[in-house]
């Protein structure tokens, strides 16, 4: 089995190898031996991991909920139910971020359409509702 040190698993997995340092830190790799040089080495499933990491990541995943998908996979018992149980609660939370952000949207849409973007820096109504103690001030309301 080969061993990679450090910037070659960053290499081979297409990560910068602040990503590999990082990962060791939030403990997603686990700790690796270490040459009489001081250089660390890892196994070469280290790469599938790091993989594994980013595209979890990339899927949403906090990297809480990635150590805990690790976790699951090494788990005797572990079901395929289970993770698809994860996965269909990482929808839900992506669904509601997205009923947020649209609702953001709608907001700065009605705000930026009562600004006609002319007149005096002070008298800006989107400056006004920003800048209001009052939510009902402004009009994206």
């Amino acid at each position: 089995m080969k061993e990679l040190r450090s910037g070659e698993l960053a290499k081979a997995a297409a990560v910068n190898l602040e990503t590999i340092r990082f990962y060791e830190r939030q403990n997603l790799l686990p700790k690796p031996p270490r040459t009489a040089a001081g250089y660390r080495v890892f196994p070469a499933e280290a790469v599938q991991r790091v993989r594994f990491i980013r595209r979890a990541q990339t899927l949403g995943f906090s990297l809480k909920e990635i150590k805990e998908l690790l976790a699951l996979s090494v788990t005797r018992g572990t079901s395929c139910q289970t993770v698809r149980e994860r996965a269909e609660k990482k929808i839900g939370d992506i669904e509601q971020k997205i009923a947020a952000l649209e609702a953001m949207r709608k907001a700065l849409r009605k705000l930026a359409e009562s600004c006609r973007g002319r007149g005096p820096l002070a008298k800006c109504p989107i400056l006004e509702c920003l800048g209001s103690e009052k939510e009902m001030n402004c009009h994206a309301g």
